[in-house]
């Protein structure tokens, strides 16, 4: 999602589109941020192929405070070194993505033992770590103390303080580089990361995943999600057009810079011998997965995971949307909703979202365990303590009663 306004700006974001996205504050709306904000933050797998198949062990949550699984694709399911079915039930943390490029710090908010332990408290057993390129590859226009080496530091730190709560870490590319005007274009003026892009670039993608990829291969409890909302489709009115571009990149209709597709992406993590599970998500901001099985990337780990978002101002929000669109993906591929969420300040939306997902036995994260607003945001919480907003009592609610 675009993430919103933080709350020290006091600036409601609007959405931009139906099919819409997570909102992030803008490089204005940032820019009468607190100095004081505090700074500073995914992997699985092995080679399914070859596997055989044998009956799944029941789906089971994540103790709290045990080392997080090493999961891979089997199936359609997710699976521990252990053989036993998993999901990935959590919360999005917002501001590695934002903060970094707009001068201010590396997180947003405190991301210590305490800020972990209270989304554990939630019964959570993933978090997602939305991040951003020129800040992970210290390009030079991002300030030193918030780049490089000092960004890779605090990222592998709170993976580090994730996973020592039970909790799987999912690294995922949020903000890319690369000057887009065309459809849906949010921050036309500039080619830095300073909001979304229709798809990653092929100056720097490639290498921020390979880095990635280096960082995180040794510690198979990491996921990857390849990147954020892609939405090549808003670039053209081609709708093949648009998924050729996702998967293979290049010259793509109405998109300014060298894309690198899926392909390319998933490519350079296993070039640099990460064997991670890996998340793809689909278009029009991850929120259609229609055509995801006939263009999905190959992969020699075989270990890939389809991801999609959903709020309730998406174009695909309806249960009978679902069971069209969703439901044989699902029954190819694990599947994990990277993002679930609404602006009503309440859960009706995602409480029907969870039950289906649930009767899947799919995956899901709600956005975002900031304290935004529940309506831009939307936020889960109102303090890092864990209170949540009317919004994230459903998600609280629903992941304790499951234990």
């Amino acid at each position: 999602m675009r993430a919103p306004p933080r709350l020290y700006a006091l600036v409601a974001a609007a959405v931009l589109s139906v099919v819409g996205t997570a909102l992030v504050p803008t490089t204005a709306t940032a820019s009468a941020a607190s100095a004081s904000a505090t700074t500073t933050a995914s992997v699985a797998p092995a080679d399914a192929r070859s596997m055989p198949s044998k009956p799944a062990k029941p789906s089971k949550p994540l103790r709290p405070n045990a080392a997080p699984p090493k999961l891979r694709a089997s199936g359609n399911k997710l699976v521990d070194e252990n053989g036993a079915t998993r999901r990935l039930l959590g919360v999005n943390r917002s501001g590695g993505e934002f903060m970094c490029v707009q001068g201010h710090g590396i997180f947003d908010g405190p991301v210590d033992d305490a800020s972990v332990k209270a989304i554990a408290d939630w019964k959570v057993n993933a978090v997602r770590i939305p991040l951003n390129e020129e800040c992970w590859l210290g390009l030079s226009h991002i300030n030193p103390a918030y780049g490089g080496a000092n960004y890779i530091a605090a990222v592998k730190a709170l993976v580090t303080r994730l996973e020592a709560h039970g909790i799987t870490p999912i690294v995922e590319l949020h903000w890319s580089h690369g000057t887009y005007t065309g459809g849906d274009s949010h921050c036309p003026g500039t080619e830095y990361a300073t909001c979304q892009k229709p798809m990653p670039n092929a100056q720097y993608t490639p290498a921020f995943w390979t880095s990635v990829a280096q960082t995180f291969k040794s510690d198979q409890a990491v996921v990857f999600d390849l990147f954020n909302e892609p939405f090549p489709d808003r670039a053209t009115s081609g709708l093949t057009a648009a998924w050729k571009c996702w998967r293979d990149g290049g010259s793509c209709p109405g998109i300014d810079f060298q894309v690198a597709g899926m392909q390319s992406l998933l490519n350079a993590v296993r070039t640099a011998g990460a064997k991670n599970l890996v998340l793809i998500p689909g278009v029009a901001y991850s929120n259609d997965l229609r055509q995801w099985l006939t263009y999905k990337p190959n992969d020699p780990a075989g270990n890939l995971a389809a991801a999609w978002h959903t709020y309730n101002f998406n174009t695909c929000s309806s249960e009978s949307c679902f069971n069209e669109q969703l439901a044989p993906v699902i029954a190819q591929v694990p599947f994990v909703a990277g993002e679930i969420g609404e602006n009503t300040c309440s859960h009706g939306y995602i409480d029907r979202v969870m039950a289906w997902l649930d009767a899947k036995g799919a995956s899901y994260l709600g956005w975002t365990w900031n304290t935004w607003d529940c309506s831009s945001g939307p936020s889960l919480i109102s303090d890092y303590n864990g209170t949540p907003t009317n919004f994230g009592v459903g998600l609280r609610d629903h992941l304790k009663g499951m234990q």
